[in-house]
C-alpha cells in the first residue's frame, strides 16, 4: 500500500494522469488502477517506479 501512496502523491503534485505513468513506468496502463483495487506490485517494478519518479524530480528540477 506505501508504494501506492507515494504513486497517488507523485501524481497530484505533477498533474500527470494514471495512464500516462503507467504507460511510461511498465508499459501498462492500468498499471494505478490495478493498484488501487489491490494489485501488490514486485521488488522489481517498484525500482522502476521509484527510478522514474526520483529521475522526474531530478530532470524537472523539483526535488
Amino acid at each position: 500500500m506505501h508504494m501506492l501512496r507515494v504513486v497517488e502523491k507523485f501524481l497530484r503534485e505533477n498533474d500527470i494522469a494514471p495512464t500516462k505513468f503507467g504507460r511510461i513506468v511498465a508499459s501498462d496502463p492500468r498499471l494505478v488502477l490495478d493498484m488501487r483495487m489491490g494489485r501488490e506490485v514486485r521488488k522489481p517494478m517498484q525500482k522502476k517506479i521509484t527510478q522514474y519518479i526520483k529521475s522526474y524530480g531530478q530532470a524537472e528540477g523539483h526535488l
